[in-house]
């Protein structure tokens, strides 16, 4: 049986691995934008960058929460 914190912390991982799935979709259709049109590449540039820098942050916090 887990105890309450155990499962608020398996509920906050899900979450944060949600998000992670949510912001490599998003990734992906700015990449396809930017495809279409220079316009949107040079607009989703600086976008993109940001939320691969949060998907790295993403990444190491899950990794390190998972040894626990």
């Amino acid at each position: 049986m887990t105890t309450p914190g155990e499962a608020n912390h398996n509920k906050h991982l899900d979450l944060l691995q949600d998000y992670k799935l949510h912001l490599i979709k998003y990734i992906e259709e700015l990449e396809k934008m930017d495809k279409k049109s220079e316009f949107a590449k040079e607009w989703n540039e600086s976008i993109i960058k940001e939320r691969r820098q949060e998907l790295q942050v993403i990444d190491k916090i899950l990794k390190n929460m998972i040894r626990f």
